[in-house]
């Protein structure tokens, strides 16, 4: 047994039988590799991971290729999950070796860490122009015996050009890019050109959500009025509830869907997903109510309670996309699974969810649905209470069938970043739902994050299994948690939580910032294990860490008034808007940033004994940018609410702009009628 047996990430237990002598990642084991002058070998992916466990079961559990891994190299298994520092440094020399990236990553190091080669999943055969993994091993070991010098050297180039690429992201803004005013209205303009007319998100395929940039088009078209934006959102939400990367039957959502139409899906299921999808759906129906979307979004909740809560902890990771080694194998059907479950109701159902004889992927069926019930109703001249009726007991029917399957694999860990993204969402869900049990629960799991992985506060851990924190925080969960305390201050009022939000930024601006660019470091300067120190600035699967932090640090600077916060993230802007313009869909929240700052929205002071309820009214229509804050007396230590002053019997409702408040009124209706005009000013100034 190699030595991964005493860890506690999934992905790596699923290892610790291999032949392969596995080190986790440790000073130890690059000690070893000096000490032997022997090649490191990283290979990182994550438990969930399709790919992951085909090179598994065909190389590291071959004895023969483990024999010659563990006579040339120093073998490192890495959770890209519980570490994604070294996984952005490696991926990055992947994809430009490569030109592109994902998982397994197979990154080729020397002793002292630094990367020389990088590939993704190699077959033990060769094929599509692939070498086998023996051959690569073999012409590595021999490269490196041979030609240390040139390994070196190729080597300081990876790293160096590491540091170029991060210094071109940097550069100052290109003034020919910009030949109007309006910046936000380019961005839109550039990222519209990607729109899938047909089937909503952005064109082309394997297709990922991306919903930084979709949560960019929804904001752009709250604060300009612009139809299309809105016309966009909503035809891509209900194309992705109605294709195969939504679960018809238990709800959620999978990582991606390897066809244009969302109908393939790539099985696994993670938690970050969901909870951004989730927030955006929540944001989308307190402006606009829509059955389909807030029916979804219930399962969907549903879901993450019933497979993804550790009920007395936090949420649980991922869930695989493989079952027994099939992929998707947990929640295709074929025609007879189907008629033999639900047998009289077996006809109606089938026809909703495009059910065929000879399957839609690989002989079997993944669900998906061509229409709303609605639409499917009135199409068949049927009654919609029936046919809802009749579905629902189908699909409970199913649902007891599938789990009677072997349920696919679950990581049990419980990640910082990804929880707080969960708690941000259910805090937008409860006042999506009028959910006030959905509050509670973000506040118990707040209360979790703060105790099992507050460290020595504001000092914080990244993950948490089983009483175990480990690995020190990174930039993603300092911003995600500091984004969530924003959120659930903005729901309770509760003001230790808009207090924690600004402890841990001063944290994070002693111990991640870079003076001289103003960028925040993936890690502090002590826990840095990587040969590069790198700065998180794109959009990927989750949003940027930094322009997270950039996002906090103009809310905080407003509610806190704090002007040298609010200053430095206009500079945050500011150093990226060239590629921001560029490359919209790939900075898809720091382009919201941008909105925001370049479409300043209300604020909004409820000073009085009844501040409570109206708070609760007011958050209830989604304002992208807004600020609310109340309280039941004036507090001069919030720009907000100083002199700002209630009644006993009834609060008193300041609608401001930059802080300048019109006359106070104490209907909610009457400061929403105030708003509406704010808002109707802005649409009007805009093309």
């Amino acid at each position: 047994m190699n030595r991964l047996q005493h860890e506690t990430s999934p992905y790596l237990l699923q290892h610790a039988e291999n032949p392969v002598d596995w080190h986790p990642w440790s000073t130890s084991a690059l000690e070893l590799a000096k000490q032997q002058d022997k090649p490191i070998l990283v290979s990182v992916g994550y438990s969930s991971c399709h790919w992951c466990h085909v090179m598994a079961h065909e190389s590291f559990e071959d004895p023969a290729t483990a024999a010659y891994m563990n006579t040339h190299f120093i073998n490192i298994k890495i959770d890209r999950e519980e570490r994604p520092d070294l996984d952005q440094v490696y991926m990055e020399v992947c994809q430009a070796l490569t030109g592109s990236g994902g998982w397994p990553l197979n990154c080729f190091l020397l002793p002292d860490g630094r990367p020389f080669y990088a590939g993704t999943y190699f077959p033990p055969t060769p094929k599509h122009n692939r070498p086998s993994w023996l051959d690569l091993l073999q012409r590595i070991h021999t490269f490196y015996t041979t030609k240390k010098d040139v390994v070196t050297e190729q080597a300081g180039k990876l790293i160096e050009m590491i540091n170029r690429t991060e210094a071109a992201i940097l550069s100052p803004i290109d003034d020919n890019v910009t030949e109007f005013e309006g910046f936000s209205h380019q961005i839109f303009d550039q990222i519209s050109k990607d729109f899938d007319p047909y089937f909503g998100g952005f064109k082309g395929a394997p297709k990922f959500p991306q919903t930084m940039a979709l949560r960019y088009t929804y904001d752009y078209h709250l604060l300009t009025g612009h139809v299309q934006a809105k016309q966009h959102i909503l035809l891509s939400l209900r194309k992705m509830l109605r294709g195969g990367i939504y679960d018809q039957l238990g709800g959620g959502f999978a990582r991606y869907a390897t066809d244009e139409a969302w109908l393939i899906p790539h099985f696994e299921k993670m938690l970050y997903d969901n909870a951004l999808l989730t927030g955006l759906m929540a944001d989308y129906i307190r402006i606009y109510p829509d059955q389909e979307i807030e029916t979804a979004l219930k399962q969907t909740l549903a879901w993450v309670d019933r497979e993804m809560d550790h009920h007395n902890e936090g949420y649980f990771s991922a869930l695989d996309a493989d079952t027994e080694g099939e992929e998707g194998g947990f929640y295709v059907w074929t025609e007879a699974e189907i008629d033999n479950t639900l047998e009289s109701e077996t006809n109606l159902f089938k026809a909703f969810f495009g059910v065929q004889s000879d399957g839609n992927w690989e002989g079997k069926n993944i669900l998906f649905r061509s229409h709303s019930l609605t639409e499917y109703a009135n199409g068949i001249s049927a009654n919609y209470e029936e046919i809802n009726q009749s579905l629902n007991h189908s699909i409970e029917k199913l649902l007891v069938a599938r789990n009677q399957r072997v349920i696919p694999g679950l990581d049990d860990k419980q990640l910082l970043s990804w929880n707080a993204l969960m708690i941000t969402a259910l805090t937008k869900c409860s006042l999506a739902l009028n959910d006030e049990s959905l509050l509670a629960k973000a506040k118990v799991k707040m209360q979790f994050l703060l105790t099992h992985l507050g460290g020595d506060f504001p000092q914080l851990f990244h993950s948490w299994k089983k009483g175990t924190s480990k690995n020190r925080a990174y930039l993603d969960d300092y911003a995600f948690l500091i984004e969530s305390l924003i959120e659930l201050y903005k729901s309770t009022g509760n003001l230790d939580y808009l207090g924690k939000a600004a402890d841990l930024t001063e944290f994070v601006l002693e111990h991640f910032l870079d003076v001289t660019s103003g960028m925040f470091y993936f890690t502090t300067e002590a826990g840095t294990q990587t040969p590069v120190r790198k700065k998180d600035l794109y959009d990927s699967a989750v949003p940027s860490g930094n322009a997270t932090m950039c996002q906090n640090l103009w809310l905080l600077g407003k509610y806190l008034g704090k002007p040298e916060w609010i200053q430095q993230s206009e500079n945050m802007i500011e150093s990226l808007r060239n590629a921001i313009l560029r490359y919209p869909s790939s900075f898809g929240r720091w382009a919201r940033v941008l909105l925001w700052q370049e479409n300043p929205n209300y604020e909004v002071a409820i000073v009085g004994s009844d501040y409570q309820e109206k708070r609760d009214a007011i958050l209830k229509r989604y304002a992208p940018g807004s600020l609310v804050m109340a309280s039941n007396e004036e507090n001069s230590a919030f720009p907000l609410l100083r002199n700002r002053t209630g009644s006993t019997h009834e609060a008193l409702i300041y609608v401001c702009q930059d802080y300048t408040c019109q006359r106070p009124v104490k209907d909610v209706h009457e400061a929403q009628t105030i708003i509406d005009s704010i808002q109707l000013a802005k649409t009007r100034s805009n093309p």
